[in-house]
C-alpha cells in the first residue's frame, strides 16, 4: 500500500468516526438530526445536544488528535528515532502544571477557559526554559537533556501540588484532570486552543524534506545547505506549541505521539515528509475512536466513574511500546 492510498483511508476513516463520534450518545441520533437540524430547527433539543455537547468533543478529538499524531512524527523525524515522543521537549509536563496550578488555586473564582490558557502558559514557560538550559548553539542530544530536566521539574511540581490538596475532593478533581478525557468540553475550548495549535501546524508546514535530509545524518544535512539547528527550534517550538494545546485542553494523553507514527512509516516508505500528514490524520483517527469507545463503555457498563480517553490509550499504547522495546533489542542482538 503506498502513502496516497493510505492518506485516503485514513482521511475517510477521520470523516466516518467523526459522524459516530456526532450521532453516539445516550441515545443515538441519525445523521439526518445530526447534520441537517442544527441548521433547520437550531433551537430544537437534538440541535442543542450536537451543537454544544457532542460538535465540541469531536472538534476536540479531531484537532489534539491531528497535534499529538504530527508532533510524534516530527519529533521522530529529528531524532532519528522511533522511540521519541512529543513529551520530549517538556511541552506536555508544563501544560498539566499550569493547568492543575489553576485548578488548584483558582479554579472557583476564574473564567471556565482559565484551565486551558494556564496550561498553554504553562508549555510556553517550560519551552522557554528549554531555551535558556540548553542555550542559544545548543545540540540535538542537549535539547533532549534539557528537556528531560524540565520534564523531572515539573512532575515534581505536580507531584508537590498534589501532596498539598486541601482535600481528598481537590486531589481526586487534579487526578482525574491529569488522566486525560475529552468530555465536558464547549465550543469556547476549542477556539481557546486553536490559535497556538494554527501556529504549531504552521511552523511544522515544510518541514518534511529538511526531516528527509537529517535522515542522511546530521553533517550530510548540513553539506546540503540544511541549518539543523534553526530546524532543531523550529520543530521543538512547533511541538511546543501543538502539544501544550492539546495537554491543556484534553489532559494526558499519552502514547498516540509515539504509537501512530511508528505504524504508518512504513506506508509512508520511512520519509518524514510522506510520514508527517499520515500520523496527523492517524492520530486524529486513534483518538475519536478511543473516545467512542470510552463512551460505548460508560452506555453499556455500571462503571462508577466514566473511563478516561487517556487511560485507554495508555492501556492500548503502553504493552505496544514493550514489544517495540523488545524488537529493538532483537534488531540489536543480531
Amino acid at each position: 500500500m503506498n502513502d496516497r492510498l493510505c492518506l485516503a483511508i485514513l482521511c475517510v476513516s477521520v470523516v466516518f468516526l467523526g459522524l459516530v463520534s456526532l450521532c453516539l450518545g445516550e441515545q443515538w441520533s441519525s445523521l439526518h438530526d445530526t447534520l441537517v437540524l442544527p441548521f433547520a430547527d437550531p433551537e430544537s433539543v437534538s440541535a442543542v445536544i450536537t451543537r454544544e455537547i457532542r460538535l465540541p468533543r469531536t472538534l476536540i478529538a479531531i484537532i489534539a488528535g491531528i497535534s499529538l499524531g504530527v508532533s510524534g512524527a516530527a519529533m521522530q523525524g529529528l531524532l532519528q528515532n522511533p522511540l521519541a515522543s512529543p513529551g520530549l521537549v517538556g511541552s506536555a509536563s508544563g501544560a498539566a502544571l499550569g493547568a492543575v496550578t489553576a485548578l488548584y488555586f483558582f479554579a472557583g473564582t476564574w473564567h471556565p477557559q482559565s484551565v486551558p490558557l494556564a496550561g498553554m502558559i504553562g508549555a510556553l514557560i517550560t519551552t522557554s526554559l528549554v531555551y535558556l538550559l540548553s542555550g542559544r548553539d545548543s545540540s540535538v542530544s542537549t535539547l533532549i537533556l534539557a528537556g528531560v530536566a524540565i520534564n523531572a521539574l515539573a512532575a515534581a511540581c505536580l507531584s508537590l501540588l498534589l501532596n498539598l490538596a486541601p482535600s481528598p475532593f481537590a486531589i481526586r478533581e487534579l487526578v482525574l484532570w491529569t488522566l486525560g478525557d475529552i468530555a465536558d468540553r464547549s465550543l469556547q475550548d476549542v477556539w481557546v486552543m486553536l490559535p497556538c495549535t494554527l501556529l504549531g501546524w504552521l511552523l511544522l508546514t515544510g518541514t518534511g524534506r529538511s526531516l528527509d535530509a537529517l535522515t542522511l545524518g546530521e553533517r550530510t544535512a548540513s553539506s546540503m545547505g540544511i541549518n539543523t539547528r534553526k530546524l532543531s527550534w523550529r520543530v521543538f517550538i512547533a511541538v511546543s506549541l501543538c502539544v501544550g494545546a492539546a495537554v491543556a485542553t484534553t489532559g494526558m494523553i499519552g502514547f498516540i505521539g509515539l504509537v501512530i507514527p511508528h505504524l504508518l512509516r512504513p506506508f509512508a516508505q520511512y520519509q518524514p515528509s510522506r510520514l508527517l500528514p499520515l500520523a496527523a490524520l492517524g492520530g486524529a483517527a486513534m483518538l475519536l475512536a478511543a473516545d467512542i469507545a470510552v463512551r460505548l463503555v460508560s452506555l453499556y457498563t455500571d462503571v462508577p466513574v466514566p473511563l478516561k480517553v487517556g487511560v485507554l490509550t495508555a492501556l492500548v499504547g503502553a504493552p505496544f511500546f514493550l514489544v517495540l522495546i523488545l524488537k529493538s533489542r532483537r534488531d540489536y542482538a543480531r
